[in-house]
This record gives C-alpha cells, structure tokens and sequence, in this order.
C-alpha cells in the first residue's frame, strides 16, 4: 500500500498522516547550528492511535528509488515539534510533530508502520516528493539587470 502526502494511511491501529516534508540545509543559527551530512529532511505527521490500548510509535525509515534503507534520526536537536526518540500513543490519542532524517535530496517513500513484531507488522509507504523550495538557501537568485553596456 502507497500513499500520496496528505492521505491517511492506516497500519493497524495507527493511522499516518504526512503533511509536509522541508528540505534543511541546517538546524539552528551560529556556532552551534547542526550541520548533516548530507541534507536534513523534516518530516512533519499526525499518528492517531486507533484503539482503546497505548500503542507505540516505531522510528520510521525512508526508502530512495533504490531500495536504499534511511534510519529516522533519534536525536531532534533544532527541529520544532520533534515528536521524540520513544513515542507512546495513549489509547484514541491524536499526536502531531516532525521526524528528522539526514539524506540526499531525492524523492523517498516513507514506511510507516503498526510497531509489531517484525513476523505479523502490518506495514504501508508514504511518497514523499523532492521539493525544494523549502530550503531559503536553495530558491533562485534575483534576475541581475543589464551591464554597463546595457545587455545583460
């Protein structure tokens, strides 16, 4: 099962909805900003737990058009709403926040999953399209005007 952003999509008891996902180049200002390794990529969800039980949130992983595995991150330094390294949901619990995962600028599928055992775990993809314009450092520079000699 694949999903586009902004559709719900259920594994289990949980449900999964990607709403946005922004291109960083860094995390925080100055000295002490994080820098990746590559490109940090914020994942922002609401996870509704379903059922009447806690259930918990597994980290997540990204997928590139390879096959290539891509671990979330489990520190969340400099990301507003990070939703955590151990996530539970209450029983009918809506949570919303961002994930944080270091990668190269492409497009990924998101596997989003119920957190069972690795034999019965219930699980579906979200795409998560490269878009860029996200990033302030990567939008395009100002059209620069005529020399002088008036051709540009």
């Amino acid at each position: 099962m694949t999903f586009r952003m902004g559709e719900r999509a259920t594994v289990g008891k949980l449900i999964y909805n990607v709403t946005q996902a922004e291109w960083k180049t860094n995390l925080g200002e100055g000295a002490s900003a994080r820098v990746p390794e590559h490109r940090f990529l914020v994942i922002r969800v609401t996870v509704t737990n379903s059922g009447t039980e806690q259930a918990a949130m597994p980290l997540l992983k990204l997928f590139d058009a390879n096959g290539n595995e891509h671990r979330e991150l489990d520190n969340g330094e400099g990301v507003e709403g990070w939703m955590g390294f151990l996530r539970m949901l209450n029983g009918v619990e809506t949570r919303e926040g961002a994930l944080l995962f270091d990668v190269q600028p492409a497009s990924y599928k998101l596997q989003v999953t119920d957190g069972g055992d690795t034999e019965n775990e219930v699980v579906a993809y979200v795409d998560i399209p490269l878009r860029m314009e996200s990033d302030p450092v990567l939008t395009e520079p100002p059209a620069i005007g005529p020399g002088p000699s008036g051709k540009q």
